[in-house]
């Protein structure tokens, strides 16, 4: 389960014990920019839409970021795999992009306050009988390599026999393999199954069951007191204000969970 994870942590962990953290926030005002990792490539947290700009929950969200820390946003386009890399050396100052909390990342990162969340789950054409772990086995999944959805994924497979994995290297390309007939099965974020409907809707997909549900914060590098502290504080204004949740319901049609909506 963890061998797609471990060559990360490891570049990871060497680097950081070699080189001395910035006040990664004061660098951010001074250039006046804040450059932040996002997915566009994962609809609908990210996107291009019709006219070629990024769009979607994450890029909203880094709108509205940069915005209230008085400086311009660069957006620094990621894949799943590259997302912890792309931070780590320092090509980007944080990550906003579908970027669930697991304790593999954490060994090497650090969060912000979680803003969202991310259900992961298996879907299939709503002709197949797929409601558990179990009847995945025979059978062919399709899955972003390196994603949460993949973590998921291999530890429920592990428990059963038969189950080929098809790892792709980023969304966009597991997607398409779906919505092109070249797989039945996807693990994917749950707004992923309503996307791949969109590009074909003879494929008539359906969440067959949720693997797991994460909640997903910004991510920023360790050793980042000043910028962590920013960060938490925005998110808890955000969810007091309701701003965050209007965010998630106009691109999922659904509310956050309680605990991220204003009281």
């Amino acid at each position: 389960m963890r061998t797609f994870f471990v060559a990360t942590v490891l570049a990871a962990t060497t680097m950081l014990s070699q080189t001395a953290m910035a006040d990664a926030l004061a660098d951010i005002k001074e250039r006046g920019t804040i450059r932040i990792a996002i997915d566009l490539g994962a609809p609908p947290y990210g996107q291009l839409d019709a006219s070629a700009k990024p769009s979607g929950s994450d890029v909203e969200a880094a709108n509205m970021l940069a915005r209230d820390l008085g400086v311009a946003l660069e957006i620094v386009p990621v894949t799943g795999p590259n997302r912890v890399p792309f931070l780590l050396t320092n090509k980007a100052d944080v990550v906003m992009a579908s970027f669930s909390i697991t304790d593999e990342r954490k060994k090497v990162i650090d969060y912000s306050a979680p803003y969202g969340v991310v259900p992961t789950v298996i879907g299939a054409p709503k002709s197949m009988d797929v409601p558990d772990f179990a009847a995945l086995s025979g059978k062919t999944v399709a899955v972003a390599r390196g994603t949460t959805s993949d973590q998921a994924l291999s530890a429920g497979a592990a428990k059963v026999k038969g189950v080929n994995i098809v790892r792709y290297e980023d969304d966009a390309t597991t997607n398409t393999a779906v919505a092109t007939g070249q797989q039945d099965l996807i693990a994917a974020a749950a707004s992923v199954i309503g996307q791949v409907n969109i590009a074909n809707p003879s494929r008539n997909l359906e969440i067959k069951y949720i693997m797991s549900s994460a909640p997903y914060a910004i991510g920023i590098r360790k050793n980042e007191p000043e910028l962590k502290n920013w960060l938490d504080k925005w998110v808890s204004e955000k969810t007091r204000s309701g701003e965050i949740n209007e965010v998630y319901k106009r691109h999922f049609g659904i509310d956050l969970p309680e605990e991220y909506r204003a009281n």
